[in-house]
C-alpha cells in the first residue's frame, strides 16, 4: 500500500503571494469582478501581464 502524504493538500497551479492592498481597493475589486463573473486573482493577473507587457515595448 502507498505511504500517505503529508502535509496540506495542494491548492492550485500556481503558488500564492502576498500583497498589501487597502481595504477600501480590495472589496471594490472584489465587487466589479463579481459583477463581471470573473474573480480579483484574475484581474491581478491580467494586470500583471499587461504591465509586463508595456514595459517591453
Amino acid at each position: 500500500m502507498a505511504e500517505k502524504k503529508r502535509g496540506r493538500p495542494a491548492t492550485g497551479q500556481t503558488p500564492n503571494r502576498t500583497v498589501r492592498v487597502p481595504d477600501e481597493v480590495w472589496d471594490e475589486a472584489k465587487r466589479k469582478a463579481d459583477e463581471e463573473g470573473t474573480n480579483v486573482t484574475d484581474v491581478v493577473n491580467d494586470c500583471l501581464r499587461r504591465y509586463i507587457a508595456k514595459k517591453k515595448r
